[in-house]
């Protein structure tokens, strides 16, 4: 077996005992909305390890996907891509932004508004669910759905969740395949630390929240949808993955978590900085021009870490790393040194959570608009 065989496995096997001690917690967890609202944070990693463990056929015994069906195959695809943001490349800035449009806001809109009979009592209705944790934003209906992967048509259809159901067993079924496992004595995850008197949720009109935030209504709609998918992506890397431990020896699952959204979030506000078809405010490129800059931001996305970004997200080694210094036993199988010279993993793990948190800060102070 090769170097990058091993680093694969290792990798596939590290996510799948997280998300199986994950999913033992979630169901121990004393709190009806912790166990129902941060999964859904969580799904789109679930279908991450899938998606990707699933590409590997030499390394990943392939029998581990026997009745994955291929329905179930294109949710977690979809919920994968929706991880990288604007850099997706098949839908690109407009795709995404499109997507926000036509299947988040106007399905969202139309199969939550106006089922009231009472006319006056519309005003009450809402369409927008935001859910909060500490008094931070850490998801919404609309992102939820977004990274779920599933399609606006048969997340509303009135099966009683038979549809949604069908595909989480198939998904279950492949984690314990790959040894996740809900009986394991392993370590305590972060929904453990969590209070579910600390996680508030609102319902409001989307009309007027997505106005009145980022950049206000002097831009598309769908542009602060997206932002505010920022928002609570960053939001829940900075405040709750991290709920019980010490950031600077983070598991390797919780690591990869967090390094790759911070580096989808930075590279996508980068794209929209730089595409003059989506002008917006001085005051708004002020704000992502200070992110942008910071110092740590630029060091865990420089060009030159681009392979080791590829590695957390696709498991495999690229041409650039140096296969004899590949240690197993190491944080990140010993590829930090190899990407940041001079850096720890504990000095990066600083590096990456100083960035974590003053994106996040900017992000939140950014959303009353401006």
């Amino acid at each position: 077996m090769s170097v990058n065989d091993d680093v694969i496995k290792a990798g596939v096997a590290s996510d799948a005992d997280y998300m199986g001690r994950f999913l033992r917690d979630s169901q121990e967890v004393n709190s009806a909305d912790i166990s129902a609202i941060i999964p859904l944070c969580m799904a789109p990693y679930f279908s991450l390890v899938l998606h990707e463990a699933k590409l590997k056929p030499q390394t990943i015994d392939p029998s581990v996907f026997n009745g994955f069906s291929a329905e179930a195959e294109k949710v977690c695809a979809r919920a994968r891509h929706s991880l990288k943001l604007f850099e997706d490349n098949q839908r690109n800035i407009e795709g995404q932004l499109n997507f926000f449009e036509d299947d988040i806001l106007k399905k969202h809109s139309a199969y939550f508004l106006g089922n009231t009979w009472l006319r006056f009592a519309r005003r009450w209705e809402r369409g927008l669910g935001l859910f909060t944790y500490e008094g931070k934003i850490v998801t919404t209906s609309h992102a939820a759905a977004f990274h779920l992967g599933v399609d606006s048509e048969k997340l509303f259809q009135d099966d009683r969740g038979v549809y949604r159901l069908s595909v989480m067993r198939q998904m279950g079924r492949c984690f314990a395949a790959l040894g996740s496992r809900l009986d394991t004595h392993g370590g305590e995850t972060f929904i453990r630390y969590l209070s579910g008197s600390r996680l508030k949720s609102a319902d409001v009109l989307p009309s007027t929240y997505y106005a009145k935030s980022f950049t206000g209504d002097s831009t598309r709609a769908a542009i602060n949808v997206a932002l505010t998918d920022f928002q609570v992506r960053m939001n829940f890397i900075d405040n709750i993955i991290t709920a019980g431990s010490d950031t600077s020896k983070l598991e390797y699952t919780v690591f990869k978590i967090r390094y790759l959204t911070l580096y989808q979030v930075l590279l996508s506000l980068k794209l929209l900085m730089g595409d003059s078809r989506y002008p917006l405010p001085p005051a708004s490129r002020a704000v992502i021009g200070k992110i942008l800059t910071a110092s740590a931001g630029r060091a865990v996305t420089d060009r030159t870490v681009r392979h080791f970004r590829n590695t957390l997200m696709h498991y495999n080694l690229l041409p650039s790393a140096d296969n004899a210094k590949v240690d197993l036993t190491q944080p990140i199988f010993g590829l930090v040194p190899q990407y940041f010279p001079g850096y720890s993993f504990e000095e990066l793990s600083g590096l990456v959570n100083t960035s974590i948190s003053e994106t996040a800060r900017a992000l939140n102070d950014w959303s009353g608009g401006v």
